[in-house]
């Protein structure tokens, strides 16, 4: 993989950046002492310029990547490791259609998730710009969401919206934003509409997994570019509009060249980032992406901030065991759970950083934290580890591509589309605690659900797999606390587990029960009687 762009796009004046140091793991046994002792560094320094992009071995060291363009660019040092990224804000609107250089029309194509805040975010960012350049949405006849990409200003009169292959074909920058699934039903029809010397944009490295699995590549007739906003179009779209009164407010976003045809491909992505509004720009490889984000998608953490299977698995078990052993009220117990991780757990992360968690307690509630950081910290590991190798080896690509050809008729079976959690006792709970929630309520920290060490467990592996730290602590960490915890705290987690993507909900659904397995069979029994007198002590407050 390389890029080689050279064109003269996003080239402002030098400015400094400091960043808040975060914690890391450097861990030989399941203790929490490391992070008090082994945090990231703040960063040293910017500077402009850099090598063609190279990734780095897969091994000890963290994946380094250096990029080659005119756009600012800043060094910073994480644990002594050189990274560099590219620091957005509206400032570098101006500079947009340098770098959009020889494109005039944007395809977006899906509404999904990431289609309306991606589309939006453009067509606003080249507007300030004064760009001629057209965003247009393309959707398959007879959608549904035509009549939401109409309700936010795109239309058929106008030229941005309009049918999917007329817009893949008359636009010079597709961004494919459509379903994991579909991808890799439509990946052929896709590429014989891509016009010679355009540009594919992908927001996830799914299809290149799925092909990879197949012995293929992308077509060389075209370039390959990836920039993935970590969070939900929805906070993309909403973090962007509070840009308009904060410069620099947004989601943070990773850029890969896969494939680079003609020398601009560096720069386009940049500017696509920048457009989106990324206050922070970190590069990384298409296969390095998906691999942390389809893992993520299935571990994301519960140490502090958990959610999809993780997070699906884990509370429930330990709702079942408060309930069963001496919690009276299912109100609380749910709290101690789900409530406690997408509230003030995650608040905390986001605004002080993830040892503020700990140092929050009082001294009994550190050592309970520390016993339930010693006991989980190895199991947690367990599960994570193994679904990072079902996907590194294409195992879990492949299962999403046959659960979206299940949801269909086929081979005289019937259609057996995904089923909803919501109707299950705890999640009912769940909506009743929501519902009577005082406003702005995140509750008080329970030291054992904060003590869970997946996202710890989480991030070494991604450490020891060569995947640089700002990928690390973007997908980890903040994609969690900023993003997802917040909407999940507000409407549910099961509403989350029931409307995310396909991707997602096939791994919620089959890492769950790996992880409700590993919490009662491993963590609760090795914990030990102290536990059950904790639940007590809570009932008793």
């Amino acid at each position: 993989m390389a890029a080689t762009a050279s064109s003269s796009a996003l080239c402002p004046a030098s400015r400094s950046f400091s960043a808040k140091p975060f914690a890391r793991s450097r861990v030989a046994v399941p203790s929490f002492a490391f992070l008090q002792e082994h945090r990231f560094k703040p960063v040293t320094g910017a500077m402009l310029g850099g090598a063609r992009m190279v990734a780095g071995p897969a091994g000890a060291p963290p994946l380094s990547l250096a990029f080659e363009t005119s756009v600012f660019k800043e060094k910073i040092s994480l644990a002594g490791h050189d990274e560099f990224i590219v620091k957005g804000g509206r400032d570098l609107f101006p500079l947009l259609p340098d770098a959009f250089q020889g494109i005039q029309q944007i395809g977006v194509i899906g509404w999904g998730s990431q289609g309306p805040a991606q589309a939006q975010n453009l067509r606003d960012s080249l507007a300030g710009a004064k760009s001629d350049i057209v965003v247009k949405v393309g959707l398959r006849k007879g959608s549904r969401s035509f009549n939401e990409a109409r309700a936010a200003g795109f239309s058929e009169e106008n030229g941005t919206l309009g049918d999917i292959w007329e817009t893949i074909s008359g636009s010079d920058l597709v961004l494919l934003l459509i379903s994991d699934a579909a991808q890799a039903d439509n990946y052929e029809k896709i590429f014989s509409h891509m016009k010679p010397n355009s540009i594919l944009g992908l927001s996830h490295g799914f299809l290149l997994g799925h092909l990879r699995s197949m012995g293929l590549d992308f077509p060389k007739h075209f370039s390959v570019i990836a920039v993935c906003p970590k969070g939900m179009g929805p906070s993309v779209r909403r973090l962007y509009l509070q840009g308009n009164e904060i410069n620099g407010a947004g989601i943070d976003s990773s850029f890969a060249v896969h494939q680079d045809v003609d020398g601009r491909a560096t720069d386009v992505a940049l500017a696509w980032s920048v457009a989106l509004g990324s206050p922070f720009t970190f590069a990384t490889t298409l296969e390095m992406e998906y691999r942390s984000d389809i893992f993520d998608e299935r571990g994301k953490n519960i140490s502090l901030s958990i959610l999809l299977g993780a997070v699906h698995g884990i509370v429930e078990s330990s709702f079942r065991r408060y309930t069963e052993h001496g919690m009276s009220s299912e109100d609380l117990a749910y709290n101690n759970t789900v409530e406690y991780i997408t509230g003030i757990i995650s608040k905390t992360i986001s605004t002080k950083g993830m040892l503020a968690v700990y140092n929050a307690l009082s001294e009994d509630g550190k050592r309970e934290f520390e016993k339930a950081y010693s006991a989980s910290y190895y199991p947690c590991m367990d599960i994570l580890y193994e679904c990072y190798e079902d996907i590194a080896a294409g195992s879990e690509i492949r299962s999403v591509v046959l659960a979206g050809r299940r949801f269909y008729e086929k081979e005289g079976l019937p259609a057996f589309p995904m089923g909803k959690i919501d109707q299950t006792r705890m999640w009912k709970v769940g909506e009743r605690v929501r519902s009577t929630r005082p406003a702005g309520d995140l509750g008080p920290l329970y030291p054992f659900t904060a003590g869970v060490a997946l996202m710890m467990a989480q991030i070494e592996i991604l450490r020891k797999k060569g995947h640089s730290y700002f990928e690390i602590i973007n997908e980890s960490v903040i994609e969690s606390v900023d993003s997802l915890n917040p909407f999940m705290h507000a409407r549910g987690v099961s509403f989350m587990v029931d409307d995310c993507s396909t991707t997602a909900r096939l791994g919620s659904r089959k890492w769950a029960s790996g992880s409700d397995y590993i919490l009662i069979q491993q963590v609760l029994a090795g914990c030990g009687a102290w536990i059950l007198s904790s639940y007590k002590k809570l009932d008793s407050v």
